[in-house]
């Protein structure tokens, strides 16, 4: 059965592809969210100190411990001021080959028109999220546990 477009779509796959990622990072010392907060860093390279590290972890992993994270990753020697250290370019080079090894049948034959569709869609969507996220408090929802 598929599920139509929509968040759960897109949390069945995050759910799904989260799980693959933890297989991953088994053995390796490193949770999802480190292991986030070192992508994050090799996609900034450099452009940003440990401060802008952590904030851009923040903004977009919405993790409230990134100081916290980056500190750790910075004492385990994978980061120095927000980038990665040798040692960290070599752990997140050698986990992302294992991943896009195994998971190459996820994306291979994908038409190119339907990627290119999606990464715009998608990339609509978490702006349009951010934008929500960023005026609006979370409601609260009454249930009868909240009423009690």
């Amino acid at each position: 059965m598929s599920t139509p477009f929509g968040a759960q779509l897109i949390g069945e796959t995050e759910k799904t592809l989260g799980a693959l990622l933890r297989q991953f990072l088994e053995g390796t010392g490193l949770t999802e969210s480190q292991w986030v907060t070192l992508r994050l860093a090799e996609r900034l390279d450099g452009t940003v100190d440990g401060n802008g590290l952590a904030a851009a972890v923040a903004d977009r992993a919405h993790f409230s411990n990134a100081v916290a994270l980056v500190g750790e990753l910075t004492r385990r020697g994978h980061l120095d001021d927000g980038r990665l250290t040798s040692a960290g370019r070599e752990m997140t080079a050698a986990i992302q080959k294992a991943i896009a090894t195994a998971t190459a049948p996820i994306w291979e034959n994908l038409p190119g028109d339907d990627v290119a569709a999606a990464t715009r869609v998608l990339n609509e969507v978490v702006r349009r999220a951010r934008v929500v996220l960023a005026s609006n408090p979370a409601p609260h929802v009454e249930t009868a546990e909240t009423r009690s």
